[in-house]
Parts: C-alpha cells; sequence; structure tokens
C-alpha cells in the first residue's frame, strides 16, 4: 500500500477497508507514506487495527516532509505493537517514527527486526524491546543523527544476522554488541576513533563484512571462526595496530579485501599466514595506497618453501587483483602468489579498481 501524493480520500478508503477484511490473520500490512495528509493518528489507528488481526508481518515507512516548514510531528506506534504475539517480520522505517516501548513487553515470534533512522524515547527504549524477543534472528539498524542514544547495546542470544551501519552523522558514545550465535555480521563504518566498542567472542560467524579505521585486533578476535570475510581497510597499518600472534582464521575460504590506504601488505601476508584454508583471494586497491617502505621488498621473499604461506602451496584457487598500476612491489606481490599458488584455477590482474567485491 503506497501513496505519495496528498489525497485524503485514501485515508477513508484504508480505514473502511481494514474494518471490512474478513481474514482473522492480516499475513502482511505495507504502509509507505511521504505525505502530510496523512495523521499520526491515522496511521497509528491502522496498525492497531492490524495487530487485533494478528497480522504477521508489519512494514511502516513514514516521513512527514513537512518538517521543512515546521516542526515534525512523531508517530507514535500504539502500545499493543510490543505485545503481538503473531509478529513476525517488524520493519520501522522512517525519522517521523518514535520508538517508545512500555515496561510491559512481549513479542514470541519476532524474528525479523528492521529500525531504520528512528528515534527512541529513551537511551533504554532500544535495549528494552530488545531483551523481549526471545527468537530474534535477522536484526538490522540504521542509525539517525537524532536519535536519543548514546551508547547502543544490543544483546541478544539468538540473533544470527545483524546489519549495522556506523558512521560519523551522529553523536554516540560507543556500541556493546554480545551475539553469541550469530553467523553473519555487517558492520561498514566502524573506523570512528570517538567512540569504543565491546565485541564479545562470536564463535558461529561465517561470514563478516565491515569497515575498519582502528582496533582490528579487537575485532579480529571476535571473528575467528569465519569462513567468508569482505574487509573494507581504511587505516594505515603499522606495527602497533597489528594484529597479535596467536589469531588465526582456521576456517577462512573467501577473503575480499578492499584497501584505502597505505602500508596495507603487513596486513596481507599475516591474513595469508593466518588462513590455511583460503581458496579465494580477492583484493581491490583504490587510488595509489603504498606499500611499507622496508617491508614491501622483502614481504614475498622466502628462503624456502616451508616458510610460504600454507595457503598458496595447499588451497588457493583463485586470485583477482584490481586497482593494478604496475609499481614495482606490485609486480613482485602478483609474482609470487602465480609462482607460489600451487592450485590455482583463474586469475585476473586489472587496473580497474571500480567494481564490487563479490
Amino acid at each position: 500500500m503506497n501513496h505519495y501524493e496528498s489525497d485524503l480520500p485514501i485515508q477513508d478508503f484504508i480505514t473502511k477497508n481494514l474494518r471490512l477484511l474478513k481474514p482473522q490473520v492480516i499475513e502482511s500490512f505495507h504502509l509507505q507514506c511521504f505525505s502530510s495528509s496523512f495523521k499520526p493518528e491515522d496511521i497509528k489507528h491502522w496498525v492497531g487495527t492490524t495487530i487485533s488481526r494478528r497480522v504477521r508481518e508489519l512494514i511502516i515507512n513514514y516521513c512527514d516532509l513537512s518538517w521543512l516548514d515546521k516542526p515534525v510531528v512523531l508517530l507514535d506506534l500504539p502500545n499493543s505493537l510490543y505485545t503481538c504475539t503473531s509478529l513476525v517480520t517488524l520493519k520501522l522505517i522512517g525519522h517521523s517514527i518514535i520508538v517508545d516501548v512500555p515496561r510491559t513487553v512481549s513479542l514470541p515470534c519476532l524474528k525479523t527486526l528492521e529500525l531504520d533512522s528512528v528515534a527512541y524515547s529513551n537511551e533504554e527504549s532500544l535495549r528494552l524491546l530488545l531483551s523481549y524477543c526471545p527468537v530474534l534472528e535477522d536484526l538490522t539498524i540504521h542509525r539517525d543523527m537524532h536519535d536519543n542514544v548514546k551508547t547502543l547495546v544490543i544483546i541478544v542470544p539468538s540473533l544470527l544476522r545483524l546489519n549495522l551501519p556506523i558512521d560519523g552523522a551522529y553523536s554516540c558514545d560507543g556500541y556493546v554488541i554480545v551475539t553469541p550465535a550469530l553467523k553473519y555480521l555487517k558492520v561498514p563504518g566502524l573506523y570512528r576513533e570517538d567512540f569504543s566498542y565491546l565485541l564479545t567472542h562470536m564463535p558461529n560467524v561465517e561470514e563478516a563484512d565491515l569497515s575498519v579505521e582502528q582496533d582490528v585486533e579487537r575485532l579480529f578476535e571476535s571473528i575467528t571462526s569465519v569462513k567468508r570475510l569482505s574487509l573494507f581497510v581504511l587505516l594505515d597499518i603499522e606495527d602497533e595496530s597489528m594484529y597479535h600472534n596467536g589469531i588465526y582464521f582456521n576456517q577462512l575460504e573467501h577473503l575480499n579485501l578492499h584497501i584505502y590506504r597505505d602500508n596495507w601488505s603487513k596486513l596481507l601476508v599475516r591474513l595469508l599466514e593466518d588462513s590455511p584454508k583460503l581458496r579465494v583471494l580477492k583484493i581491490v586497491v583504490d587510488g595509489e595506497p603504498s606499500f611499507d617502505e622496508e617491508f614491501e621488498h622483502v614481504s614475498w621473499i622466502y628462503n624456502d618453501e616451508s616458510s610460504v604461506p600454507k595457503c598458496l602451496l595447499d588451497s588457493l584457487e583463485v586470485f583477482e587483483f584490481a586497482g593494478y598500476t604496475r609499481r614495482p612491489e606490485e609486480r613482485d606481490f602478483v609474482s609470487f602468489i602465480l609462482k607460489h599458488a600451487c592450485h590455482l584455477k583463474s586469475s585476473s590482474i586489472s587496473r580497474l579498481s571500480c567494481y564490487v567485491l563479490e
């Protein structure tokens, strides 16, 4: 149900037909509106009606564009939403929505939750909401610069997938993420230096998509079980920022490495050495970040075969390098891979770096 233009009769149509629906269970209700003709009280009433019909999927995308001319009237959803026992999927999208969680919360069937650019009534609203979703599996949170949350706390023992974009557009003191069952982690933008974050060990993570500009070690410690890793490196890797010995990626098979900054060869060497089962290596160099001056000419020279990373001798099958500029250190690296990758099935070297890693 989509509506973009000011059209008052559509409100009457929705109100009338929701009452007339014969099914006792509404499988899905999706409302998308960006017009001031949709009043928050009307939307609140419609949501309440769908909840009384045991709705299973509820998607509300609401943004009152009248904020350009006058103060925004926030959409406060009915308390019954937070005790809806039938709800499996809930997606709330838009800066005009406020999540005001009451003291009584119970969402026993909720498996998918997306909160995109919403505001929270107080610091505890999100934490309280998540704590009463015992079977939640898929969580996406896109934050807004005025969402009223300083420290974002995600403690969900059942969670399998987490998508948490982070950027510098809002004020934040830190993040706490405790998700021991997690299998997929996507955290683009984990690079600000003015907040702290706590990630507990995630022993079941199979796939991670991450952007980092600080504290690689703490992040890597949490995801050592990963099988597929996409890493956007936004920091200059120096000795003090390299992760410590003892962190191994014994299950890693597929590595996408997107480089934006200098001295990345050190990180790459460590990842090759610590990933004995790596089968696919894809590298994109964006711009012209340099190799470490002291490291570049010796990184790819090993005294004997036993010191060559195990993944090259035993498992690497696919090698792709995009953003190749023919500098001597790059040629040395490519030659090293092609010489020692005994099981290589395909390779690709390209000067273009403007494609998406898969």
